[in-house]
């Protein structure tokens, strides 16, 4: 004599699906980060002087620019996301003890976060003329603007 059991019953959950949209985010953000990272590169170590042209002048003309500006910013956005998603992954994956797990989320949440706003404000709040001393490079640039050395 056998018995019969029945299969469960797949249950979908209803809502929107984390796990998915995470995934597909880590493969559109990857393709994203490709072009804009070998842009970047392209652009700070080909193009010009090369490498020898790196300084704290060519980043100046760089953060003038806001095409170079939300270039970078969407760069660090993206890298920091991703790394964030991928890092909780990880701890999903990993970490077998629910508070541990949920407090190693929430740690690296919180300093994507923190990362994500502190280099915003850099980017955009960069000054070039702050701090500006006599005999720089950038004094002619800086007296272009206004800004004279102390």
């Amino acid at each position: 004599m056998s018995t019969q059991t029945a299969a469960p019953v797949a249950r979908r959950r209803r809502g929107v699906n984390l796990e998915k949209w995470g995934w597909l985010f880590m493969r559109g953000s990857g393709v994203i980060l490709v072009v804009l990272i070998f842009g970047h590169l392209f652009v700070n170590l080909m193009l010009g002087d090369g490498i020898h042209a790196l300084d704290f002048g060519f980043v100046a003309g760089k953060f003038a620019n806001p095409f170079w500006q939300w270039w970078d910013v969407l760069m660090l956005w993206l890298a920091l996301i991703h790394g964030a998603n991928g890092m909780r992954t990880i701890v999903n994956d990993y970490v077998t003890h629910e508070k541990a797990r949920k407090t190693l989320v929430w740690a690296v949440g919180l300093a994507a976060a923190l990362l994500i706003i502190l280099g915003t404000l850099v980017v955009f709040t960069f000054d070039p003329c702050l701090g500006l001393t006599e005999g720089s490079t950038l004094e002619e640039v800086c007296a272009a603007q206004g800004v004279f050395p102390n």
